[in-house]
């Protein structure tokens, strides 16, 4: 029986056209105060959350973010990395880019890269959940599966609904830490959240057979 983990192709978040703008126009010998206002962070609706920062971005920032997002959505991984590369130097304390640049690494096949920049995002929102599921997937195939679980776990305390982490906890304890108990329940509640999800419902079946076979 195969089973495939649920992975993000990427951490789908938007600056929405409130980005707020460094911008130092002169005039008379002075520049224009610089204004902040919020950086919305909008996941897909299917996540069921969202996350708001407060940042300063320049417009250069913001555009090299965009069009980073643009790239990989074309496939175009080289381009959407140099970009999104751009956009963390101009704003490093944005979790946004730094997550969306951790995860191209990651389908760049550059797992240490990619962890370095989601371990970045996490330093300023420690129970971010996105980048806690994409670190925990990182932590899955380099073979620390209790730092792993961890992650999932972080993910899910603060949004229990996130079903992309419910899945990847409950196929990690299945599969990889032997803990049955823990697959059952995690596989469960996915169902509970995304019932149409016809494989993992087979995955349930198989996973209480071998429970009764153990007893």
């Amino acid at each position: 029986m195969s089973h495939l983990l649920h992975t993000r192709a990427r951490y789908i978040a938007l600056l929405a056209a409130t980005v707020a703008v460094i911008s130092g126009c002169a005039s008379g010998g002075g520049s224009t105060p610089v204004k902040t206002t919020p950086v919305k962070i909008e996941v897909q609706e299917t996540v069921g959350f969202t996350i708001t920062e407060e940042a300063r971005i320049t417009n250069d920032a913001r555009l090299n973010y965009n069009q980073g997002v643009n790239a990989l959505d074309r496939g175009g991984l080289d381009e959407g990395i140099e970009l999104l590369e751009a956009a963390v130097s101009a704003a490093p304390n944005l979790s946004a880019p730094r997550i969306d640049l951790g995860i191209a690494y990651h389908r760049a096949g550059d797992l240490e890269a990619a962890e370095r920049n989601l371990l970045v995002a996490l330093e300023s929102n420690p129970q971010h959940p996105i980048a806690n599921n994409e670190l925990g997937i990182i932590y899955r195939k380099t073979g620390r599966f209790a730092e792993a679980k961890r992650r999932y776990e972080t993910a899910l305390a603060v949004y229990p609904g996130y079903h992309y982490a419910r899945r990847n906890l409950a196929v990690l304890c299945d599969l990889y830490l032997g803990d049955l108990n823990c697959a059952k329940q995690n596989y469960e509640a996915y169902m509970a959240t995304v019932p149409s999800d016809e494989q993992a419902s087979m995955w349930i079946k198989d996973l209480e057979y071998r429970m009764e076979r153990a007893e």
